[in-house]
């Protein structure tokens, strides 16, 4: 199957989990953002091994019956013969034999080879969802199956590769998954124009958590809406969200409880804004017609009460607002992800924190869940302070942000927040200043070539005292992740057929249009270059193909040696 109408990083995500199986791996896991499109790399990955092998027979599962319609309706796109089944009481579907699968999992935990055959692999969406004990659904279901099955295997896809109460899915004991293959989160989904941008604003009005109880590491849920769901926080909230969403067309509002969600709802409808609410205890037929209404624009804003965090496919929304505290790193970018997604006449999805839990939690673009031992760290404290307020506009920025990127206010060298921990990159709603945009005064390009790896093009920007560089591979297989990003590479910048060797591309080096600026950004060792812009008026581009290694330059002062290259 070719995978060149996958996006890049979708087509290496599916390469990601095939490897890993062919190498001989178990259980892989994918990481990759809201609004991403998970259910297309799950649909693309089902197809690929069922042609692989007319036989396998597989099993995809999740939990909400959206979901299972989601994932069925994204393979049917793309392998509209597939013979697949449905197991779910939700959507009044009962099959068990079909050699694709798609079940809810509260619909078959309690079944196993004898009802719904022999499955060679499970996919598993959302599953962050999955526990590590034995005494969920999900690893139940995975015994009875692994009973005519020794050798299944099973790939977890999710936007948030942790659980509250054990940390990193794929490390400490009792784990189902063994490695993350593929990790591409928010800040990369934004970088490359998949995602729509978040702005975040500081709230006059702020929730207090101080002595709210807490179990297994979140907030209990009756104390919290008791602290919360609250006249006057409610009242200015709202203020707020119809002064600085004036011009937002599709608000989504969390909340802490059913009661806090329908007073929110009230108090919104006061102000003359259309506003309906959903939660666990709206019937079906009822959330389904709201949520529709919501999507189609009728319904200008949507309280909730924990029911749309997952599964939820809003892409006009552009303003979410935080209503409910939480110490789970995992529901807090959930629910920021709702924010995410483009949609025509989107700019950005403006997130307004009533709960603290930009400062709690840090950038989303960022998280990082600690290690000790295996599990991890998935929780924040409740005092914990990961951000600062822009005196100068009142948006949240990095600790250690010297300028504020959206208004220029500079605060001095010495100046540290108050109550704050030691400046550790962590931000605002997405992470540190934006890249800095250097002037490129050099530019030269060469044959670059590794033992045992495909040649590439190495393009150098020469920029005041250093040297930054990319590497175009037009010699990886077609389809390939990095044969993709030099398509993509040499269409933005050149005319006529993409090369199809580095020879070729180099021959036609005068008909890239080099850029004045370019936009760099630390990688560890690396600078990844991230944005490109203007004309360049330096000297004539360099292209050079030596038999040897290319000769070193006197200003090369972020030299990497053969071992740093990525490809």
């Amino acid at each position: 199957m070719s995978l060149t109408t996958l996006r890049p990083y979708q087509a290496a995500a599916i390469d990601a989990v095939l490897d890993y199986w062919g190498n001989g791996g178990g259980n892989p896991l994918v990481s990759m953002a809201t609004g991403t499109g998970k259910s297309v790399v799950i649909a693309s990955l089902v197809r690929e091994l069922h042609q692989i092998n007319p036989d396998i027979r597989l099993l995809m599962l999740v939990h909400v019956k959206e979901l299972v319609a989601q994932n069925v309706q994204a393979l049917l796109r793309s392998y509209p013969t597939a013979n697949i089944g449905i197991n779910s009481a939700g959507l009044g579907r009962r099959d068990k034999r079909q050699p694709i699968l798609f079940a809810s999992v509260q619909s078959v935990h309690r079944m196993g080879p004898n009802d719904i055959g022999q499955r060679d692999v499970v996919l598993i969406d959302e599953a962050h969802l999955v526990p590590r004990d034995g005494d969920g659904m999900y690893l139940k279901l995975m015994d009875r199956l692994r009973t005519a099955s020794p050798d299944m295997r099973v790939a977890g896809f999710t936007a948030t590769p942790y659980r509250l109460d054990s940390g990193r899915l794929d490390q400490g004991e009792g784990r189902l998954f063994d490695d993350m293959v593929v990790n591409y989160g928010i800040g990369e989904g934004i970088r490359d124009g998949y995602l729509s941008p978040l702005v975040s604003k500081a709230t006059a009005t702020s929730i207090d958590v101080a002595g709210v109880a807490r179990r297994g590491g979140e907030f209990v849920t009756g104390a919290l809406e008791l602290a919360v769901d609250k006249d006057f926080i409610t009242r200015g909230a709202v203020d707020e969200m119809v002064a600085l969403g004036e011009a937002r067309r599709s608000w989504l509002a969390f909340c802490a409880g059913v009661a806090h969600a329908e007073h929110v709802r009230d108090e919104i409808r006061r102000r003359g804004i259309t506003c309906e609410m959903v939660s666990g205890d709206t019937p079906g037929g009822e959330r389904d017609r709201i949520i529709r209404a919501f999507k189609d624009g009728q319904i200008r804003c949507l309280t909730n009460a924990m029911v749309l965090t997952t599964g939820f496919d809003a892409p006009k929304v552009d303003l979410v607002a935080m209503l409910r505290p939480t110490l789970s790193t995992g529901l807090y970018v959930q629910i920021v992800g709702r924010g995410t997604r483009l949609a025509d006449g989107k700019s950005d999805c403006l997130v307004l924190d009533f709960a603290g839990n930009v400062r709690r939690h840090g950038p989303v673009d960022a998280i990082s869940v600690e290690t000790n031992g295996g599990g991890g760290k998935a929780k924040a404290e409740p005092d914990e302070v990961r951000a600062k307020e822009c005196p100068g506009c009142a948006s949240l920025v990095a600790l250690n942000t010297r300028t504020c990127p959206t208004c220029g206010h500079q605060w001095p060298v010495e100046e540290k927040p108050k109550h704050a921990p030691v400046a550790d990159g962590t931000a605002r709603i997405l992470s540190t200043e934006p890249p800095a945009w250097v002037q490129v005064d050099d530019i030269r390009y060469f044959r670059h070539a590794k033992e045992g790896k495909a040649p590439s093009m190495r393009v150098e920007y020469g920029c005041g005292m250093e040297v930054y560089r990319e590497w175009i591979c037009f010699e990886h297989a077609d389809g390939s992740f990095p044969r993709q990003k030099a398509e993509r590479w040499w269409k933005e910048r050149a005319e006529g057929e993409v090369p199809v060797t580095v020879a070729e591309a180099l021959k036609r080096a005068d008909d890239i249009l080099p850029p004045g600026e370019i936009r760099v950004r630390a990688q560890g060792k690396f600078f990844e270059i991230v944005g490109r812009r203007g004309i360049y008026d330096g000297p004539p581009p360099v292209a050079e193909e030596p038999a040897s290694e290319p000769q070193r330059r006197s200003w090369q002062k972020s030299d990497l040696d053969d071992t740093e290259i990525p490809f």
